[in-house]
C-alpha cells in the first residue's frame, strides 16, 4: 500500500515533449498486462490493486468504471474479466493520492486553471466537501451540514426551470432514479445527461423505427453471427473486451467488417493476453474486411448496400431479403424499395472515398449473411445527419429479417458503464408521460411536463444566463460539452455550482459565483455507513443485463459519501422533513429504492428478489425477445433518406474527434497512445500526407486551427500536425482538446448531439505575422 503513497503526482504535459512513432498493427497483448499492473500498482499499491482486480466485473463483484460492454450470463467468467483501460480506470479511482484541505489552501483558482486536465485529475481523490463563493480565489472546507444547506437555499431562491441536474454515465441505478425524483420534485425536467453527446443519435433513430431505444442483442449473438459490421467505432481502446466477442465470432465461422477513417489497430488484429496460443500465432485477425470511409460518409454506404442487397435480390429471387418478416413485421418497405432502386455512383464514390469494388465486395458479404449484426459507436452519432445514417442501417438489418433470430441484431456500443441504466432510471429531459404518471402515483408528487433542456440546450442556457444553479452528478461537463470557451464563461456567470466528483476536474475551476465540491465514494469504495448495514447497487450494460455491483475497499477518506446519501441529503435540505418522499429511507436502506423502482419503470418487478441472483437479470427487448415492434403502429419502420455527407471547402479538411488510448472520455490516464505512436502530448492533428503536401504544410508543424460553421469561426492555437494514414480529406484530433472548435449550433438534426465529428478545418502556421 505504501507504494501508491510515495508516487507523486504527475508534471503536467509539455507539448515540446512530443513523441511519433508508427502505428500499430495489433491490440492489446502482453504490454496491456504490464501496462495495467504498472498503473495500478504505482497509483493504489500492490494489496489495493490485487484485491480490486480479482473482484471486477466478477459475481458478487463491483462493475468495471471503465465502459458497458458486457460479460457472459451463461457461461464461466474469465479470472482477468477486464481490459488494460478498465485496470487505469480502476487504478484512477482506487489512487492513494489525496487532494486534501491543505491541496485547495495552496492552490488559488487562478493557478488551477492554467492546469491541464491531466494534471488536475492526477493529484489524487478529493477527501472534504469545499466551497468557494463570489470573490474568494481558493476553495476551503465547509461542512456537509452546511453545504447541503447552500444548496437548499439557493434552489429555493430561485425558480425550477433555472435549475439543472447533469448527470455523468458512471451513475448507478439506484442514485440515477433518485436524482431524477429530486430534479422532477423541484419542478424541472432539466436532466441533461452524457447520452446527449454521444447515443442520443441512436435512440433518436431506433425509438422510430422498432419501437426501443437501446440495442438488440446479446453477447452470445455477438458470438455467433454470421456477419458483424464495426462502425465508427475503435474497440480496441473503448471496448477492448468486444475484441474477445468479435475473434470467437471469426472463430465460429463468421466474418467481421471494420468501417472507420482510422486503422485502428483493434481493428485489425486482437493479442488475448488470456490466450497463450493466441499469443503465440502473434494475435487473432480481426477486420476480414476494411473499408477506410471518409468522415461523414457512412450514410451514402448504408444506401449503397441496400442497393446492392436489393439488386440481388433480384437476381436470385428469395435469396436475400426476407420478403415474410417484411410483409408480417415492417411497414414502407416499397416507399424504400424505390428509393434504392438506382445509385449514382460516382457520386456515392465521392462521399465514401470508397471504390464501387469495395463496396460491391462487402455487400456480397452482407447477401450471403442470413445473421447479421451492425455495431456503431460515436463515429456514426455525432454528425449532422447521424440519424438518417442510423434509420439507413435499420433499414439494411429489416431488409434481411434480422431482428429476433440468433447471431442478428443492432448493437449501439455505449460508452460509460451505466449510461443506458441511468436513461432507464428516468434520466431524460423528454420523459414519457408514462413515466411521470407512474412517479406521481408511487411517490404523490405532481412531476413537470413540460420538456427540459438537453446538454447543448444547457449550453444555451448559460450563455443566455438562465442557469442559477447547476448540479453535476460526476462527469466534467464544462469539457465534455461542444464550444468550451462560450460554455465557460456562462458557468463562472451561474449563480451556484455543484459537482458531485471523486477527483479535481476542469469544471471546478471553471465555477460558479459559488461552488461546491462533494466527494463521492467510487464504484471500488465500501458503502457500509447505513443502519442497515452494507449496500451494494446496480448498473444496466450495453445489453440490457442489470447486475449487482459492490465496492470492498476502503475509502480514501471517512468524509465521503455516496451519490444516494448526497442526494437524499440535498433532497432534505432542500424541501425539509414535510415532504411525500421518504428521502432519509432511501438513503438508509437502497431496497427501498429498489422497491419504488420496482413498482414504477416495467421490466423491474421484484427488483431485489431478482438483483441477488447470480447474474442478474435481462430486461425485456420487444424486437429482440418475440419479434415485435412497439412503435405507433406497431411494426418497425423503413425509412428513406436523402443522399448527404459532409464536404470541405478548398483547403479545408473535415475533422473529427477521438480518444487517445490513454484516456476516458475527459479522464487522462496518461500520455501514451500507444496504438497511433503518439506520447507525451496531445495537441496533436493527424493529416493524411497527401494532404498536408496539398495544403502546403509539413509533418510536425505548429499550427492554429480554424474551424468555420454559418460564417461563423472558432479558433484553437498551438497544435501539432502529424503525417498519419487517414483517410484523405479528412482530419483527427484529440477530444476534448479539439471541443472548442465545435460551433454549438453544429449538432445532429433530431438528436441535438454535437458535432464532434463534423468540423470543417483550415490550419495556419503558429509563427504567421499576418495570422494566416
Amino acid at each position: 500500500m505504501e507504494l501508491g503513497r510515495r508516487n507523486a503526482p504527475v508534471k503536467d504535459i509539455d507539448e515540446n515533449d512530443l513523441e511519433v512513432h508508427g502505428p500499430k498493427t495489433a491490440a492489446a497483448g502482453v504490454k496491456a498486462v504490464m501496462v495495467s499492473l504498472d498503473r495500478g500498482f504505482s497509483q493504489g499499491g500492490v494489496a489495493r490493486t490485487v484485491r480490486s482486480m480479482l473482484r471486477v466485473n466478477q459475481r458478487g463483484g463491483f462493475d468495471c468504471p471503465g465502459c458497458a460492454w458486457p460479460e457472459s450470463i451463461t457461461g464461466a467468467r474469465k479470472p482477468a474479466e477486464f481490459c488494460e483501460n478498465g485496470a487505469k480506470a480502476i487504478a484512477e479511482e482506487n489512487t492513494l493520492r489525496t487532494v486534501t484541505p491543505e491541496f485547495w489552501a495552496a492552490h488559488p483558482i487562478e493557478e488551477l486553471a492554467g492546469k491541464t486536465e491531466y494534471w488536475l485529475g492526477n493529484q489524487g481523490r478529493i477527501t472534504e466537501p469545499v466551497v468557494i463563493r463570489e470573490g474568494e480565489t481558493h476553495y476551503s472546507p465547509i461542512s456537509w451540514t452546511d453545504a447541503f444547506e447552500l444548496i437548499g437555499e439557493h434552489i429555493r431562491a430561485t425558480t425550477p426551470d433555472r435549475c439543472i441536474f447533469y448527470t455523468s454515465g458512471r451513475t448507478a441505478n439506484e442514485a440515477a432514479f433518485m436524482y431524477q425524483l429530486f430534479a422532477r420534485s423541484i419542478g424541472t425536467n432539466n436532466l441533461p445527461d452524457c447520452s446527449n453527446m454521444c447515443h442520443e443519435s441512436s435512440g433518436s433513430a431506433l425509438n422510430p423505427t422498432i419501437g426501443i431505444g437501446k440495442g438488440t442483442v446479446s453477447l452470445e449473438d455477438m458470438h455467433h453471427a454470421e456477419l458483424i459490421f464495426v462502425v465508427g467505432q475503435n474497440p480496441g481502446t473503448n471496448h477492448p473486451r468486444m475484441l474477445s466477442a468479435l475473434a470467437e465470432c471469426r472463430e465460429n465461422g463468421g466474418k467481421v467488417v471494420a468501417v472507420n477513417p482510422l486503422p485502428e489497430a483493434g481493428l485489425l488484429k486482437f493479442k488475448d493476453p488470456q490466450d497463450p496460443r493466441n499469443l503465440a500465432r502473434g494475435g487473432a485477425q480481426i477486420a476480414d474486411e476494411f473499408l477506410q470511409i471518409k468522415v461523414g460518409g457512412d450514410l451514402a454506404l448504408m444506401q449503397a448496400l441496400g442497393h446492392l442487397l436489393l439488386e440481388e435480390e433480384q437476381r436470385r429471387p428469395g435469396s436475400v431479403v426476407d420478403a415474410e418478416f417484411i410483409k408480417d413485421k415492417t411497414s414502407g418497405f416499397e416507399e424504400y424499395r424505390q428509393a434504392r432502386s438506382s445509385i449514382d455512383w460516382e457520386e456515392t464514390e465521392k462521399a465514401t472515398g470508397l471504390s464501387r469494388l469495395d463496396i460491391t465486395r462487402v455487400a456480397g458479404l452482407l447477401a450471403k449473411s442470413k445473421a447479421t449484426i451492425f455495431c456503431w459507436a460515436l463515429g456514426v452519432t455525432q454528425q449532422p445527419h447521424s440519424v438518417n445514417t442510423l434509420r439507413e442501417i435499420i433499414n439494411l438489418l429489416l431488409l434481411q429479417g434480422n431482428f429476433g433470430k440468433p447471431g442478428a441484431g443492432a448493437c449501439p456500443v455505449r460508452g460509460h458503464s451505466n449510461v443506458q441504466g441511468d436513461r432507464t432510471m428516468g434520466i431524460w429531459e423528454k420523459p414519457a408521460e408514462w413515466l411521470l404518471e407512474a412517479i406521481d402515483a408511487e411517490f404523490g408528487i405532481t412531476s413537470p411536463r413540460a420538456h427540459g433542456v438537453d446538454a447543448t440546450e444547457t449550453l444555451e442556457a448559460f450563455e443566455k444566463d438562465e442557469v442559477d444553479v447547476f448540479v453535476s452528478m460526476g462527469g466534467n461537463f464544462a469539457l465534455a460539452c461542444s464550444d468550451t470557451e462560450v460554455l465557460e464563461a456562462g458557468m463562472k456567470r451561474a449563480g451556484l455550482t455543484v459537482h458531485v466528483s471523486t477527483k479535481p476536474n476542469r469544471s471546478h475551476v471553471v465555477h460558479g459565483r459559488t461552488s461546491l465540491i462533494l466527494p463521492t465514494l467510487g464504484r471500488t469504495d465500501k458503502d457500509d455507513k447505513h443502519p442497515s448495514g452494507a449496500q451494494f447497487l446496480s448498473v444496466e450494460d450495453s445489453m440490457s443485463v442489470v447486475h449487482s455491483t459492490q465496492g470492498r475497499l476502503e475509502p480514501v477518506s471517512e468524509h465521503l459519501l455516496s451519490e444516494p446519501v448526497i442526494i437524499a441529503r440535498m433532497a432534505q435540505a432542500t424541501f425539509g422533513e414535510d415532504h411525500p418522499v421518504d428521502w432519509r429511507a432511501m438513503a438508509e436502506d437502497y431496497d427501498v429504492i429498489r422497491d419504488h423502482i420496482s413498482r414504477v419503470l416495467p421490466g423491474f418487478e421484484n427488483f431485489n428478489e431478482r438483483i441477488r441472483q447470480k447474474n442478474g437479470f435481462v430486461l425485456p427487448n420487444p424486437p429482440r425477445d418475440t419479434r415485435s415492434f412497439a412503435t405507433d403502429i406497431a411494426k418497425a419502420r423503413f425509412s428513406v433518406s436523402p443522399l448527404e455527407y459532409l464536404q470541405a471547402p478548398e483547403g479545408h479538411l473535415i475533422l473529427q474527434t477521438m480518444r487517445s488510448h490513454d484516456q476516458y472520455n475527459t479522464t487522462f490516464y496518461g500520455l501514451d497512445d500507444r496504438y497511433r505512436g503518439i506520447s507525451n502530448g496531445r495537441r496533436v492533428i493527424l493529416v493524411n500526407p497527401e494532404d498536408l503536401q496539398q495544403l502546403g504544410f509539413a509533418d510536425r508543424e505548429l499550427v492554429d486551427v480554424i474551424s468555420t460553421f454559418n460564417g461563423a469561426e472558432r479558433r484553437a492555437d498551438k497544435f501539432r500536425l502529424v503525417s498519419y494514414p487517414t483517410a484523405r480529406g479528412c482530419a483527427a484530433a484529440y477530444f476534448p482538446e479539439a471541443n472548442v472548435l465545435v460551433h454549438r449550433e453544429l449538432v445532429a438534426r433530431e438528436s441535438n448531439t454535437p458535432g464532434y465529428k463534423a468540423m470543417t478545418v483550415r490550419f495556419i502556421r503558429h509563427d504567421s505575422p499576418q495570422g494566416s
